[in-house]
């Protein structure tokens, strides 16, 4: 950065800024923690010298964040994949079941607002399409924030929930599925490429919340890849050309991160839409009725508490699956 030339290509310049901003962090981090462990020795040692057993509290309350911390840090070290640290692009989509599975996915949409919120991520709404009488149909996001892809790749894949659900009036207990994809935003220009004659391309109205602008024109844009069925979406912008240009910068990215798998198993991992969005798919299940408990079935892991889930707190899995993949890779 000392360079006199750095700001020529103020492009590089901002990406330099922003990796020191990164290293600056990491080394923050390890010298918090350094510190905090020593403050807990000094503690430790007073306790001791002076046979104060009401310093023993203070200590384990010490500890127990501590090794908070140290967790939070061992698994930033486990976002080392080429595109852990980019944004992260996020589609949901209600399976079969109609209402019931689109108020599922607007539960879901939340839960994800929610967490992007708590770790000061930005989401952008690139396109949300309303359930015929309530909930979400579909609805894709962009979260912005360091390593947000890293985290969020955890979260590819199919989602049950069960529960009595508020629109039957019997009663009953219902099981909905919606499915979740999540592809890294890929800013630079990769090498693509991409045959207009396997392109369908449409235009149709906005929908959702935009303002007057977005309701009353065509400026939607829907690219279907035939070869692939690969189908995405932008309604964000305020333009045609807008919404094209970024629905082909996702179309390019999610090609582009298919063309990296080396087996078709992976490969359906990444095109999570492919997957039938219902039973022996989930990698997740939320049970709401006749106990309260949400699993993730690839790691194992799980809590008692719902509430907290679906309020965004979803870091627990995140770590798990983190961690379980480091051992799978």
């Amino acid at each position: 950065m000392e360079e006199p030339t750095l700001w020529d290509d103020p492009d590089k310049a901002a990406g330099i800024v922003k990796e020191l901003g990164s290293l600056k962090a990491v080394r923050d981090s390890f010298n918090k923690l350094q510190s905090d462990y020593d403050d807990i020795g000094v503690l430790i040692e007073m306790a001791n010298e002076e046979n104060d057993a009401s310093l023993v509290p203070e200590i384990g309350d010490a500890i127990k964040n501590l090794e908070t911390e140290l967790d939070k840090i061992r698994i930033q070290t486990l976002l080392s994949d080429e595109y852990d640290k980019n944004n992260a692009i996020l589609k949901l989509n209600a399976g079969a079941g109609g209402t019931e599975s689109c108020d599922w996915a607007s539960m879901l949409y939340r839960m994800y607002m929610r967490w992007a919120e708590k770790k000061g991520f930005k989401v952008e709404v690139l396109d949300y399409l309303d359930g015929e009488e309530a909930g979400i149909k579909s609805v894709t996001v962009q979260i912005n924030g360091e390593n947000a892809y890293g985290y969020l790749k955890s979260e590819h894949g199919v989602h049950r929930l069960v529960r009595i659900s508020p629109f039957n009036a019997a009663g009953k207990r219902q099981t909905s599925f919606v499915s979740c994809d999540v592809m890294p935003e890929i800013e630079e220009d990769l090498d693509v490429e991409i045959n207009d004659d396997d392109l369908r391309i449409d235009t149709y109205r906005s929908s959702g919340a935009g303002g007057q602008h977005i309701n009353k024109t065509s400026s939607a844009i829907r690219i279907t890849h035939l070869p692939t069925g690969i189908v995405v979406q932008c309604q964000n912008e305020r333009s045609q050309f807008q919404n094209k240009d970024k629905a082909m910068q996702m179309l390019k990215a999610k090609l582009f991160m298919l063309k990296k798998q080396s087996n078709a198993e992976k490969l359906s991992d990444i095109r999570g839409d492919v997957k039938e969005i219902g039973w022996g798919n989930q990698i997740r299940s939320y049970v709401l009725q006749p106990y309260t408990m949400v699993k993730d079935h690839r790691t194992g892991a799980e809590t008692g508490n719902v509430d907290a889930v679906l309020d965004g707190d979803i870091d627990l899995f995140i770590s798990a699956y983190l961690k379980w993949n480091s051992l799978n890779k």
